[in-house]
């Protein structure tokens, strides 16, 4: 029985998951984690890749990706199947697909005839490129959109190839701001009635998170390029070595600055011309980085952040997997969850985010164990059919 005070805001929201790999089913992690009830729909014996996606000698991302769904196998590409799905439309208020577009109609599951069944559904629609314009019928991952977005251009060293941010960013963030969007249509729908179509691509995606990059060139003539770990004319805003690791210091504001260096055992540096004013530090960057380079060289992690704590300098380390396993701040917050897995033994993962007061989500139920094993729960309850 699910704790009611930890059931969720969505709880009582129908979600029918369709599409694999990352983006669609992330966005139906981030609508379970509120306390739908999503419903995976995994094509019959092959089921989604991502059961098999993860590195180390386990895959368990799909411990994190499938947690709180359901899943139900039915075969789109045969009238019985496609009759079921257009049946649990008929009951859902959210579906959810990342397929090339063209792909439900030609399965005869196009979302304006879904809606004519049911005028209240929202289906949410991720693809590369969107489900208009001249690029529209292109294969599209998030990497692709990451491109096309202006993500990769700027992520890297100047004399290196671009870089890609170490996880799939394009898909995570077309997921969420379909989320949104279903979120929106969810309100619209609780004054008007009517569901609608969600179009979220993976480099408009992107493309919203990129900042002032375009009135950047076209007003102020300047182009963002590829500059490492630093922000030109950002002064200190950077990773320094320890003699044990590295840490970020972020201390380009003045008052934040003449703190570091108070830190440092270098009060006067603050009143030093080449570092006095944010402009100066900026035109100064490379030496001043050299010049706290070597300060922090000479200390552990340990000691600089504890500096920096002392003195009231934004600064932290640089956390991997370990690290947060063993952070109490972690651990208080519950950013981590650990679930106990009939295989695996204790799974930890991210735990349920944003945070709500009053109707907090939580991880309710395990990822699908076998592909297709609550068809008979969903089919009984959703369509009343016989077992």
């Amino acid at each position: 029985m699910t704790d009611p005070v930890k059931a969720g805001p969505l709880q009582g929201i129908k979600v029918i998951e369709l599409g694999q790999l990352i983006a669609g089913p992330f966005c139906g992690q981030l609508l379970g984690d509120m306390g739908a009830e999503v419903v995976k729909i995994e094509a019959p014996g092959a089921g989604d890749p991502m059961r098999n996606w993860g590195q180390g000698k386990t895959p368990v991302w799909w411990q994190v990706i499938a947690r709180n769904k359901l899943s139900v196998a039915l075969d789109l590409r045969s009238p019985d199947g496609q009759q079921t799905l257009r049946d649990l439309a008929g009951q859902a208020d959210i579906l959810i697909e990342n397929f090339r577009p063209g792909t439900l109609e030609k399965w005869n599951l196009d979302p304006v005839e879904l809606r004519k069944i049911n005028p209240g559904l929202i289906v949410v629609r991720v693809s590369g490129y969107g489900q208009t314009g001249p690029y529209a019928s292109r294969a599209g991952f998030g990497g692709i959109g990451e491109a096309m977005g202006g993500w990769r251009a700027i992520v890297g060293e100047p004399d290196r190839a671009p870089s890609r941010m170490g996880v799939s960013i394009g898909d995570s963030l077309a997921a969420t701001y379909g989320c949104m969007g279903a979120l929106a249509a969810l309100h619209h729908r609780s004054e008007s009635g009517q569901g609608q179509i969600v179009d979220a691509s993976l480099y408009e995606s992107v493309l919203q998170v990129m900042e002032s990059l375009i009135p950047e060139y076209a007003v102020a003539e300047h182009k963002r390029t590829r500059t490492g770990s630093v922000l030109p004319g950002i002064a200190p805003s950077n990773v320094y070595p320890c003699s044990d690791g590295e840490y970020l210091i972020g201390a380009n504001q003045d008052a934040v600055f003449a703190r570091l260096c108070k830190a440092m055992g270098r009060a006067e540096l603050a009143e030093d011309a080449r570092y006095s004013t944010h402009l100066a530090r900026g035109e100064h960057q490379v030496e001043l980085d050299a010049l706290i380079g070597e300060w922090t060289s000479q200390l552990t992690v340990a000691q600089v952040e504890a500096a920096m704590i002392e003195h009231g300098v934004p600064a932290g380390r640089i956390f991997d997997a370990q690290d947060m396993l063993e952070d109490p701040h972690f651990r208080a917050r519950e950013a981590v969850v650990t679930l106990d897995h009939p295989d695996y033994g204790p799974v930890p993962m991210q735990g349920v985010f944003p945070k709500l007061s009053a109707t907090p989500g939580s991880v309710r139920k395990l990822a699908p164990r076998e592909i297709g094993e609550d068809n008979a729960d969903v089919l009984q309850r959703w369509l009343g059919r016989t077992e």
